[in-house]
Formats: C-alpha cells, structure tokens, sequence
C-alpha cells in the first residue's frame, strides 16, 4: 500500500512573546485608526466662541421651527355661518353690545382662539351659548370670569394659550361669550 504523506505546518508567530505581541496590535491598532479618522473629520470645525457661526443668534436662527402659523384676528367669519346664527337668535331678547357687533373685538379673539376649545367643549371646556354649562360660572360673577380667563383654570391656559392677547382683548372675549348666553345666539347642546 502506499504510504500518507502529512506535512506539517508553520505559522508564523513561533513564540509566546510574538503571540502577545499580535493580540495586542490586533486591538490598539484599530483604535489608533478610528482616533485619526475623527481627528481628520473635525480638524476644520471651530467650536471655539470667537467663530460666529457659533453665536448665539446663528443658533437661535438654525434651531426655530421651519414655518409657523398665523391666524389673522381681523378676518371676518364665513358668510355662510353669519346668517344662520342672526336666524337662530329669539327675536325678543337683545343681544349686548359685545355679542351683537360681528366685526367686534370680542367675537375676532373668539374666533382666533377661543373657539378651538369653546365650541366643541374640549377639555370640560363650557361649549359657547350652553346656558346649563355657563350658570355656574355666571353665579360666580363677572370678575370671577375675568380672573380665570386671564390666569387660566383647569385644562384652560392663562389667556386661552394666546399669552399675546391683551388684558381688554380676553374680557371683550369673555364679554362676548357670556352675550352668546344670555342671548342664545347658538343653539343649546
């Protein structure tokens, strides 16, 4: 029969000090290259307070928000929805002042920002001309009302949210939501 040849292999480590040698380049030499990459990357960035792109306004204008929302307060309502609210009030009773002017500041501030919550109830908030909704808080008086619009009550924010409103321009607001219930503009939900 004929006979097996087996040869031997070499490697090339052929101590202990190589081995120890190997393994450690094996893990300080991909730490060196990862120090150099970065040092490479960020060797042009100056974050030092002397760059302006680093100032303070340059930060303020690449962190506000890319568009904003603006309602304008002075649009009038949908010509649709004027005359079906004019029909609905009962002819005996009339409206004050705040509530009868449609191109009054009250209704305006209304529209803008009070009607996102007021006119579906959002919240617990009382759903506009709900008299069941609005006694309460009419016992509790006119300033009572003032007072919790301004500073806020519950979920409801001080203002209503709009911090930009005026004193006068939330009690005209609130005038003209009380004139809603008192004289029954809308219907009661």
């Amino acid at each position: 029969m004929s006979e097996k040849h087996i040869e031997e292999h070499a490697t090339p480590i052929k101590s202990p000090r190589q081995l120890i040698v190997v393994v450690v380049l094996a893990f300080v030499v991909p730490i060196v290259l990862i120090v150099m990459l970065t040092q490479l990357v960020t060797s042009g960035t100056d974050t030092g307070k002397s760059n302006p792109a680093m100032s303070s306004e340059a930060v303020a204008r690449r962190l506000q928000p890319v568009g904003t929302v603006v309602v304008d307060p002075n649009q009038p309502a949908p010509a649709a929805a004027a005359p079906a609210q004019v029909a609905a009030a009962p002819a005996g009773n009339s409206a004050p002042p705040a509530a009868a002017g449609a191109g009054g500041k009250g209704k305006s501030v209304y529209d803008a920002t009070c009607m996102v919550c007021h006119a579906a109830g959002v919240a617990g908030a009382p759903k506009a001309a709900d008299r069941a909704a609005w006694a309460p808080r009419l016992k509790s008086g006119m300033p009572a009302l003032y007072a919790s619009s301004m500073k806020g009550k519950n979920a409801m924010p001080p203002k209503g949210g709009n911090l930009a409103l005026s004193d006068a321009d939330v009690k005209a607001a609130v005038d003209y939501m009380v004139g809603l219930v008192k004289c029954g503009v809308l219907s009661d939900e």
